[in-house]
């Protein structure tokens, strides 16, 4: 959880983070972003690492949020519509586990909450193939290198796929 009285944590994996970080870092309520990785076996993973699929991790961003300003919930429909949630381990072009669809819940709360959510999305008929999204605790996250850090915000542009 987040460290500042008030405020709170909340991780997702979307595929490529670049692009799911600039989503997140307008959203009014949220106070910080940070893009990294979750979920694998490796200590202090490095990019190159992770993308080899060798460590298990998925490519996320670690939302720091006022919920007196945006709910939890609220993040969780950002997540849903920032990406396909039916894809397995894949988002547009970018193809491996670590860009799978992930929530990583930091209390019991968010975990009821992304449970709850995703069966609604699920059957909202908005979505044409089943949600594959995985829900699992929050590990370590492992902050990626600095120049992965808002890093549309640095260089211009919103999308993954406009840099291949």
């Amino acid at each position: 959880m987040a460290t500042e009285k008030n405020l709170e944590s909340a991780t997702f994996g979307a595929g490529c983070f670049w692009g799911v970080e600039e989503t997140f870092r307008h959203v009014p309520g949220v106070v910080d972003t940070a893009v990294g990785f979750m979920g694998g076996t490796t200590a202090n993973p490095s990019y190159e690492g992770v993308c080899t699929g060798r460590t298990g991790h998925a490519e996320v961003v670690q939302v720091t949020y006022d919920p007196g300003v945006v709910s939890y919930r609220a993040l969780l429909d950002v997540f849903w519509n920032a990406h396909d949630p039916t894809t397995p381990n894949r988002q547009g072009p970018d193809i491996g586990a670590q860009y799978r669809s992930v929530i990583f819940y930091h209390t019991p709360e968010q975990e009821k909450e992304a449970r709850a959510s995703k069966e609604e999305a699920d059957r909202s008929g908005r979505f044409r193939r089943p949600i594959v999204t995985a829900i699992e605790p929050a590990g370590t996250f492992w902050r990626a290198e600095e120049y992965h850090q808002q890093f549309f915000a640095k260089r211009g542009g919103g999308q993954c796929r406009t840099l291949w």
